[in-house]
């Protein structure tokens, strides 16, 4: 093949190549901003985890350890019931909305972390794309 049939698979491979990069820049980045906002919340896992007591929540599985433990202090508060299963005039019911808000929180961080790590990891298979595209065609 002549150089210049193969010239738009080398364009191809370049802007790949360039994607891959923004993808894993993007991804990293939302990692490490809601890594950021995690630890300036404060927030440390309960005693009385299952998993990660006493740490302090800065990342996925922190997050879930705690959400978790919310979710169970919010039931025992509540009787076993939920915020839904409360009667609206329970004064219990606000602490099990608080609790659901609270858990919401926490699990949109580790829908984020997720968000993050598959952008950075289809960067990294597209980089590689790119990478072979322009070998092929020298």
């Amino acid at each position: 093949m002549s150089t210049e049939t193969l010239k738009p698979v080398r364009t191809v491979g370049l802007l790949t190549i360039i994607a891959g990069i923004v993808l894993m820049l993007g991804g990293a980045t939302t990692w490490f901003v809601v890594t950021d906002q995690l630890k300036a919340a404060n927030i440390t896992v309960a005693e009385d985890a299952s998993s990660f007591a006493g740490k302090r929540v800065a990342g996925p599985l922190t997050a879930l350890s705690q959400a978790a433990i919310i979710d169970k202090h919010a039931l025992e508060a509540a009787g076993g019931k939920t915020y839904a299963e409360l009667d609206r005039e329970d004064p219990v019911r606000t602490t099990a909305m608080n609790a659901a808000f609270l858990r919401s929180s926490l699990f949109t961080s580790v829908v984020a972390y997720g968000v993050a790590a598959f952008a950075a990891g289809m960067g990294l298979m597209l980089a590689l794309i790119g990478w072979a595209l322009r070998r092929l065609a020298p």
